[in-house]
């Protein structure tokens, strides 16, 4: 298979797409710079907040500069394109319609992930935009899998550590995070889907157990990494 070239819409989070860039590094398998991937980040903080185009339609629509910024990277070179923001999946269709080169799907991926993992009840943790588009509901229910979204409190709390933390460069500890793993525990999930790219991040900090998450950002960089023709690292 001719190797492909990668073109990454980020900037959103700028953190987040730095650590898929580090993690695409980190899992592919080579022994020299030559066998790496070639890939171009855009890191366009330009974007404007998905979520909050989501919840109101009269703030900035995320689309264009999205549309903008994969046409600046298929002229750049590249054959495909991923974006490391699960809430810009809501948009898919029309960067995919927009966009000259074929684009990845985190979010089909991740529950395809799930479905192979033999997951049957997936807890969503996940922007407000994200679990209002139905976006990880939908393609878990497509794969068997019955989804499980958090309750009005641990999504507020949640949303603190995405916007209030991690976009802003703040780490939290292990203990803060401790009461969102456990209620979704006793809610029944079987595995927890880290549908938040901020939330990728918390996992490289404490070192989330592999055996409970499934990190749709490392989703993301497999897919990503096989798609242009690399192979993983075991």
């Amino acid at each position: 298979m001719k190797k492909k070239v990668l073109g990454i819409i980020g900037g959103v989070g700028p953190l987040a797409t730095m650590l898929l860039g580090e993690t695409i590094v980190r899992r592919t398998f080579a022994f020299r710079d030559q066998e790496h991937m070639h890939f171009i980040i855009d890191n366009d903080t330009r974007i404007p907040d998905r979520t909050d185009y989501i919840l109101d339609h009269s703030k900035p629509n995320p689309l264009p500069v999205m549309v903008e910024d994969a046409h600046k990277l298929a002229n750049a070179g590249a054959d495909m394109i991923c974006i490391p923001c699960n809430t810009a999946h809501r948009f898919y269709e029309g960067l995919q319609e927009g966009s000259p080169v074929p684009v990845l799907h985190m979010i089909r991926e991740t529950a395809k992930k799930a479905h192979l993992l033999n997951a049957k009840r997936v807890g969503i943790l996940a922007t407000i935009g994200t679990l209002t588009s139905n976006l990880y509901q939908e393609a878990l229910l497509d794969e068997g899998i019955e989804p499980i979204v958090p309750d009005k409190e641990m999504q507020k709390d949640l949303m603190s550590v995405i916007y209030d933390y991690v976009k802003a460069g703040k780490k939290i500890s292990k203990e803060q995070w401790q009461p969102i793993e456990t209620a979704m525990i006793k809610a029944g999930c079987d595995y927890i889907i880290l549908g938040c790219t901020e939330l990728s991040v918390v996992n490289r900090d404490l070192s989330l157990d592999s055996n409970l998450y499934i990190d749709a950002l490392i989703v993301l960089a497999d897919t990503a990494i096989t798609s242009c023709g690399y192979e993983l690292l075991d």
